[in-house]
Parts: structure tokens; C-alpha cells; sequence
């Protein structure tokens, strides 16, 4: 995989790069394909995700824990999709500024997100990106969903060539058409990350502060997002995902040894549409000249390189699966049958 996390010296600084962006050079590695459906159960660690920070396994799914400064456990997947239908059963976690995250990204930054504050507990937020462009704000919105702290609750992101919906517990809340996205639709190989930081860190960015809902204190935690399950439907097949051009079409992907799939009609023909500036919710935070934050995605955050030094690009720190390697209905990563099991 091509996007790494990286914790900065200062803490809850989490910051996203891509150590080999596909639509800027033409030698970044494949991406595993999933190319199935896998069905995972947290109440131990899943072999299929690359975890980081603070993470426990029980009888209620994998316990993603926020207890001091510098706390930002999360995982990757070690595969992609290219488009598909996720389903997580998640609980989010509570406290004044912590935030819980659930998203989709690709190695050219497409994104598609759900964000939980942990002061809010009547509402989550979906967001879109495309190539990381952050020219506009207006991707955000908010939807009602009361209780997403006091229990698990289904949340879906289901992404075709011709529509996302997001949906809670089954419901549809938000559709976006290619059409209307102003030519951001997000369309690349996807891997699936999951983690909770401290947006309200006193360290942070004022406008990060702000749209997390206010100072973190960490003395009223430790703060915990939970996750029971996850089901992840690859509409694709094969073994990897190449980028054919640096054009980041959808029709420029290629599959090694299976196919390409767009997953067919609208979900939702009629579902709403919705955007923050119809709605009326607010905007993450406005960047400003000396911020060196450039996108309004909660998290992570992505610096401007001509302010936060990117780390050198290495290959050696993809958690993508090893040529070869497949992963079996339940997620667990199994060898090839003629490899030694270490």
C-alpha cells in the first residue's frame, strides 16, 4: 500500500502522505486487490489490517482508545477495493474534541469518509475527496444519528462508477453522482481505514480545535471508539490494481488476472444529495495563510510540503499483501500453498 500514517513530534499532528502517487510518476508499485467479499470479526486482531497506537480485542470488537497526548490508534488495510460495498458495526467514541474516523482512501487521495465527534452525540458527518484537491469546502455534511456513542450502529459506504451512498442502519442519508462533483468523484483503488485522534489536542491547529467541538481533557478519559464488524464486498476481481496512465480515470485501472467492475445501477435513484452549503453545516475550519493544514478533511490532515517536511519516499513500508498471498472469506491473509508458513 502506498499511503502511510505518520505521528509527528507534536502530538495528535497526524499527518497523511502518499509515498508514491500514481497520477505524478509512473514506477509506484500495484495495489493488492481483495477481489471478494470477507466478512471480519474484531474480538481479535485481524491479520488483513496494519494497526497502530493503542488497540485491544474482547467479546465487543477491537477498542480503539484515546488516554493522553500523542494517542491516534488506527488501521489499514492491507488491500484495496475498486468500488465496492463496506458495512462497519462501530460505536463511537465520546469526549469534547475526539474524533472517530471511518474512510476509504486511495493512493492519489480520493476519499470517502464518515467522521464522528465525540461531543456530538446526535450526528456524523460524510465527506468526499478527489486527488486531494481542496480548491472548495463544501463536500461536508451532517446527518442525524442519535446515539452513535452508547452503541453499535451500522454505517455503509457503497461506491460505484455511477453513485455513493452513504447510509446508517440501512438508510440511505447521502448520494453523490459523478455529475455532481465537480470533477472530484472518487474513482481509484480504495484501502479502509479506521482510527480515533484528538482533534480538540491543545496542540493543534485552532480551526482543527474548533470544528472538533472544542479542547480535548484528557483527564476526563480514556476516550474509546469501538468496532465489532466489518463486511467489505470487492465489486472488482484479481490480484492487483494498476493504474494504466496518471490520468486517475476509473476506466484507466487494470486488474491482473480479473476484471474491473463499476457495480452497475444507482443504489438510491431518488435518495438526497445533499451537500454542508445546502444544509447549512459547518465547514471543518477555513485554512488560513499560516496554516499548514491544506484540506478540510478531519482526519487525517494533510500538510502543505512547503511548510511539513514530507518523509522520504520509501516502498518498504507498504502493508500490502505479498505477491501471491489471498485473503479468505473470514479476512484472514493465507499464503500461497506451496510457501513456507512462517
Amino acid at each position: 500500500a502506498v499511503v502511510a500514517w505518520a505521528l509527528l513530534s507534536a502530538p495528535t499532528f497526524a499527518q497523511t502522505y502518499t509515498n508514491c502517487n500514481p497520477l505524478k510518476r509512473t514506477d509506484c508499485p500495484p495495489d493488492s486487490a481483495l477481489g471478494k467479499t470477507v466478512d471480519i470479526n474484531f474480538s481479535s486482531a485481524s491479520d488483513s489490517f496494519t494497526a497502530e497506537g493503542e488497540i485491544t480485542y474482547g467479546s465487543d470488537g477491537a477498542s480503539f482508545t484515546v488516554a493522553k497526548q500523542g494517542d491516534s490508534p488506527k488501521i489499514t488495510s492491507k488491500w484495496y477495493i475498486m468500488f465496492g460495498q463496506v458495512d462497519i458495526e462501530l460505536q463511537a467514541a465520546p469526549g469534547q474534541g475526539i474524533v472517530s474516523s471511518f474512510f476509504l482512501q486511495s493512493d492519489c487521495l480520493d476519499e470517502i469518509d464518515w467522521e464522528w465527534l465525540g461531543g456530538d452525540n446526535a450526528q456524523v458527518q460524510s465527506n468526499y475527496f478527489g486527488k486531494g484537491n481542496t480548491a472548495t469546502h463544501d463536500r461536508g455534511a451532517f446527518h442525524a444519528n442519535p446515539g452513535n456513542h452508547d452503541g453499535f450502529q451500522k454505517y455503509s459506504i457503497i461506491w460505484t462508477s455511477e453513485q455513493i451512498a452513504w447510509q446508517i442502519n440501512g438508510q440511505t442519508v447521502r448520494t453523490l453522482i459523478p455529475e455532481n462533483a465537480n470533477g472530484q468523484y472518487p474513482q481509484t483503488p480504495m484501502m479502509i481505514r479506521i482510527g480515533a485522534w484528538a482533534g480538540g489536542d491543545p496542540n493543534n491547529d485552532q480551526g482543527t480545535i474548533d470544528w472538533a467541538g472544542g479542547l480535548t481533557d484528557y483527564n476526563k478519559g480514556p476516550y474509546t471508539m469501538k468496532v465489532k464488524s466489518l463486511k467489505v464486498q470487492d465489486y472488482s476481481t484479481g490480484s492487483q490494481y494498476v493504474y494504466g496512465d496518471t490520468s486517475g480515470t476509473w476506466q484507466s485501472i487494470k486488474s491482473n488476472g480479473g476484471t474491473i467492475n463499476g457495480g452497475g445501477s444507482p443504489v438510491e435513484a431518488d435518495a438526497p444529495g445533499i451537500t454542508s452549503a445546502a444544509t447549512g453545516a459547518p465547514v471543518p475550519f477555513t485554512p488560513h495563510t499560516t496554516s499548514p493544514y491544506t484540506r478540510p478533511s478531519v482526519y487525517p490532515w494533510v500538510p502543505d510540503t512547503t511548510v511539513v517536511a514530507v518523509p522520504t519516499t520509501t516502498y518498504g513500508n507498504y502493508p500490502g499483501l505479498p505477491s501471491g498471498w489471498t485473503v479468505s472469506d473470514s479476512g484472514k491473509v493465507v499464503p500461497p500453498s506451496l510457501a513456507p508458513v512462517s
